[in-house]
């Protein structure tokens, strides 16, 4: 029987708990480690598939943007050699294109957000793996980390941001 149906079941679950309920600890914490694993290999498929949904938002943004300059240039070039109505159709497309364009530009922040939130979900099931690990440890038994080639990008994240954090706290100490 799985023990949560959600991935917000994984970060809110109370391991104690679930130890204390449990008749064998040791068969229902590699159990939980199990399906966390499980439950983190998917949201790291959905955090590498939100972040190429911003890659690729950025890229047809920018190509859009592009485009807006296209027109606009056309619309000079073509006023200046007197066809007022080919630079007005120019400046028709220019709108369209910047419509477009500010159309992306909301995608991209929301394709951002998602990311980030969906980030901060992972992180979340990173650490409950992590404790749950360290329980077994506890009582005995040495946990694998079958889920560690997916969450090498994830990692290299953290350790940055605990080296800017580091390096922030030495600057507090060193500048009061």
């Amino acid at each position: 029987m799985p023990f949560f149906s959600r991935l917000t079941d994984i970060v809110t679950c109370n391991l104690t708990d679930l130890l204390t309920n449990s008749d064998d600890p040791q068969g229902t914490l590699k159990e939980v480690i199990d399906e966390m694993e499980q439950g983190l290999a998917g949201a790291q498929r959905s955090v590498d598939s939100a972040r190429q949904n911003c890659k690729n938002l950025e890229q047809e943004l920018a190509d859009s943007r592009k485009q807006v300059s296209r027109w606009e240039n056309e619309a000079l070039q073509q006023l200046s050699t007197g066809d007022e109505n080919a630079a007005r159709q120019s400046l028709y497309r220019k709108k369209e294109a910047a419509d477009i364009a500010a159309g992306l530009e909301q995608q991209v922040q929301v394709a951002h957000s998602t990311y980030d939130s969906l980030m901060t979900t992972y992180r979340a099931l990173e650490a409950r793996l992590a404790e749950a690990r360290r329980k077994l440890s506890e009582l005995g038994i040495e946990a694998t980390d079958s889920h560690a080639p997916l969450t090498a990008s994830a990692k290299q994240m953290r350790e940055q941001e605990v080296e800017d954090e580091l390096a922030a706290l030495r600057n507090r100490i060193q500048n009061p």
